[in-house]
């Protein structure tokens, strides 16, 4: 600040404000020096850190029951980020990853991801023993949704993180869908969480932004011939290692922080993290309403003839009934999917005859989208990664907004009728 800078006045602001720079002063070099040689707390650069980053990320470290986060430009670079500070090093790297994830994680670890020498097997996350068959030395890395997108299945999380740890791996859960409202995936063994913050998070489909929280369970010290860029000195870190700079339990999170963010520079803005703080306060009102008009919606719809299954927690079976009701899951979120009948034709005219329900490939808005997964988020797999994924040319995937539930209905059953037709029924009470 200027010297001709005024004083400020009495009171402060209930929200914080915004800061605005990309660069930070010190007040003397060895401040500075301190600082850049990560010997002294501080922000150097707004690649790095900035106030308002540095808030949402201790507030999804609070909600997630976490050690510490990193926040960065999407969802997608916070898992990047995670599996580059995890394998990358790595000449052996593999990851055993859900056969149910979303589709843009599957072009991340296949192509992308591949060109590191990172190699990738998945498992059906219902299903521990294909994960545990799926091992190698190599395996590094555990990836799972806490709420499978787009067909909303829920893991064995607590039996495939005893498999990981057993055998020295990872476990990465991306809590995008649930939402640490819904569900605390470091409370039944995963080792970092991630999220898509554009999502339910802010909450108003605006900013664009991931977050990475370390648990504080993984500790590289404990087996340091498998993890060396964790426990090893390197200039990188001044001649010391990472276990040395920021301590065991937050090495993971500096090297993907101080190596991968810095350098390929996926960094989250003030004005975002100030967006995506602001939605956060309203997180749980929102959830919770979708998250009911989704069970009630999906249980209309899977009376309709026009559909011939329904994808929800509470109709995919009984053993997810049962994961919902006691593993921990607060609530199945607002996201559930349909398969419907007659021909890809016909569902193509039920999506373009939507009115209120907009095309658009996004979850977590207030306003309540539709997707076709096979032309759209998983347009690119493989013909064996779509058949493991169980969606089809039929599927649709629905994320629910604020909208009244009665109104919904309406044009699900207006546009359902190219199908089918079916009168539509009052609104549950």
């Amino acid at each position: 600040m200027s010297d001709t800078t005024a004083r400020a006045p009495l009171g402060t602001p209930i929200v914080q404000p915004i800061h605005h720079s990309a660069a930070y002063a010190f007040d003397s070099l060895a401040d500075a020096r301190a600082v850049f040689a990560q010997r002294a707390g501080g922000f150097t650069y707004a690649r790095t850190g900035n106030p308002n980053v540095a808030a949402l990320e201790a507030e999804i470290t609070r909600l997630e029951h976490g050690e510490c986060a990193v926040a960065t430009a999407s969802g997608q670079a916070a898992v990047a980020l995670a599996l580059l500070s995890l394998t990358g090093p790595a000449k052996d790297a593999h990851a055993v990853v859900s056969s149910r994830i979303y589709g843009g994680s599957v072009d991340l670890l296949t192509d992308t991801l591949a060109d590191t020498g990172l190699e990738v097997t998945f498992a059906d996350p219902r299903d521990p023993q294909e994960w545990e068959a799926a091992l190698r030395p190599g395996t590094r890395v555990f990836l799972l949704e806490s709420i499978a997108n787009p067909l909303t299945e829920l893991p064995e999380l607590d039996a495939i993180a005893e498999i990981a740890h057993r055998h020295g791996a990872v476990v990465i859960v991306d809590n995008t869908v649930a939402t640490p409202h819904l569900y605390t995936p470091a409370e039944h063994g995963a080792d970092l969480v991630v999220h898509s913050a554009t999502k339910y998070l802010s909450g108003h489909g605006g900013p664009l932004g991931g977050l990475l929280v370390d648990a504080g369970r993984f500790d590289p010290t404990r087996d340091p011939e498998r993890w060396p860029w964790f426990t090893q000195r390197q200039h990188r870190w001044g001649g010391r290692s990472p276990v040395e700079v920021y301590g065991a339990k937050r090495a993971l999170l500096g090297v993907a922080r101080c190596k991968y963010l810095n350098d390929l520079g996926p960094c989250m803005g003030a004005t975002t993290a100030h967006e995506i703080l602001q939605g956060i306060t309203t997180l749980g009102v929102r959830v919770e309403r979708q998250s009911a008009t989704a069970q009630r919606l999906a249980a209309t719809l899977s009376e309709h003839p026009a559909v011939a299954r329904v994808h929800h927690p509470l109709h995919n079976g009984t053993r997810q009934a049962e994961l919902l009701e006691t593993g921990g899951y607060r609530g199945a979120g607002g996201v559930f999917s349909a398969d419907l009948r007659g021909t890809p034709e016909q569902v193509e005219r039920v999506v373009d005859a939507l009115r209120l329900i907009k095309l658009a490939a996004n979850i977590g808005d207030v306003r309540t989208l539709v997707a076709h997964p096979a032309s759209m988020t998983h347009c690119r797999l493989t013909p064996e990664q779509f058949a493991a994924s169980g969606i089809t040319e039929n599927t649709l995937r629905f994320t629910v907004g604020l909208e009244d539930e009665a109104d919904l209905t309406a044009d699900l059953f207006q546009a359902l009728s190219v199908i089918a037709p079916a009168e539509a029924p009052h609104a549950h009470a």
